[in-house]
């Protein structure tokens, strides 16, 4: 994982947030894995009266998150989440942030140890744009959802939302939900989602519950 960075930022963060906010019960018990400076969780505790916890790893967005009064801890997602006792949220967030952990899978069993449910947003590197400049310019893309040259990408797994409806049936977790987000707004349901979606939230439930 990229040890200067860790969360990545979403050049669609307002419909993100409200995205997120809205799957959120009010007065949940909620933990943000790679929070960058707490934007999200200060909403959920301001707006929706949750109980929250972030988790950073870079400095200057802990520093952020501390400045408004969101508790966090910072730490490696990749070290693991040992500390935290299971069932101890009912919804941990993980946006942006699957694609540069070392081993996904682990982590979001990890995640659904220590939550009931998790609300992932991930980017698909499945958009027709990405495979376009692969396939007319051969070289990584650089898009308005992935805007960092490869050199400096916090990025080290590059998948497409096949790619993690694939996971989900190899973990130990279901997807209850699946949400591709296609230009400005999130649909239940879409042509071509794949080809067409720059980024997706996923609902994930315990396999099992």
């Amino acid at each position: 994982m990229c040890a200067k960075r860790l969360h990545m930022p979403d050049p669609l963060d307002i419909l993100t947030d409200a995205l997120i906010m809205s799957h959120i019960e009010r007065g949940s018990r909620v933990i943000d894995l790679g929070c960058g400076d707490g934007r999200l969780l200060n909403r959920l505790k301001v707006e929706h009266d949750c109980s929250v916890l972030g988790v950073e790893l870079d400095y200057k967005q802990f520093v952020a998150c501390v400045s408004r009064g969101v508790p966090v801890l910072q730490a490696n997602l990749n070290k693991g989440l040992e500390d935290i006792p299971s069932g101890s949220f009912d919804f941990a967030v993980f946006s942006q942030t699957l694609q540069q952990v070392n081993r996904p899978r682990a982590v979001l069993e990890e995640i659904l140890r220590i939550a009931r449910r998790a609300l992932v947003v991930v980017p698909n590197f499945g958009h027709w744009k990405v495979r376009l400049q692969v396939v007319l310019q051969g070289r990584a893309p650089v898009t308005d959802s992935l805007p960092y040259e490869w050199f400096e990408s916090p990025n080290v797994h590059f998948l497409t939302m096949r790619d993690f409806r694939d996971l989900a049936m190899r973990g130990n977790f279901r997807i209850v939900n699946e949400l591709p987000i296609i230009g400005n707004r999130a649909v239940g349901r879409a042509w071509l989602p794949n080809l067409r979606a720059h980024s997706a939230l996923y609902v994930l439930e315990r396999s099992g519950d």
